[in-house]
């Protein structure tokens, strides 16, 4: 998921191909696990023209896929027009994560600030290594930071603020 915009959206996941002949399209999931996403109406589809709030007719997983039948999505054509249209939900359909848990949408962005008080960045985006999450963040430079325990020392989604215990190796 990613960061959860000025209107309250999260992206959940893009369309990025066609199913059929009757307008079904086949969706990358960020959820998990992947056919999580089919659990939340109504969508949200970033168009060029801004955010449009779209009925999901039905859905399921197809192989290792998920495929949808959104409202108004009638087609093959039509639904070749929405490849690469991300989806999002508002971040109010979301369960609320448990104490000390967040979703990453909610860590992209905030600034990351060591024992020392040097801001190493902002948070870009996070990626899984199977073993443990890790922070990418960005400040001139990029740095790799695990989002395990022993680091992460807080996160102040108020503040806008992940504390953690890493060295500013630019010093």
């Amino acid at each position: 998921m990613t960061n959860p915009s000025a209107d309250g959206l999260v992206t959940v996941g893009r369309i990025v191909g066609l199913f059929g002949v009757s307008g079904w399209v086949k969706v990358h999931s960020h959820t998990r696990p992947r056919a999580a996403i089919l659990k939340y109406n109504p969508w949200r589809l970033r168009l060029k023209d801004g955010w449009k709030e779209v009925a999901l007719r039905d859905g399921r997983m197809q192989g290792k896929g998920v495929v949808a039948s959104l409202a108004g999505c009638d087609d093959r054509e039509t639904a070749r027009g929405l490849i690469g249209v991300d989806i999002a939900l508002a971040i109010a359909q979301l369960p609320q994560p448990g104490r000390g848990e967040f979703y990453w949408a909610q860590l992209e962005g905030l600034e990351v600030v060591n024992r020392a008080g040097a801001t190493l960045g902002r948070v870009s985006h996070l990626f899984e290594t199977g073993a443990n999450d890790v922070l990418v963040v960005r400040n001139g430079r990029e740095r790799l930071i695990p989002y395990t325990a022993p680091v992460i020392e807080g996160v102040d989604l108020e503040a806008g603020v992940i504390r953690v215990d890493w060295e500013d190796d630019e010093t």
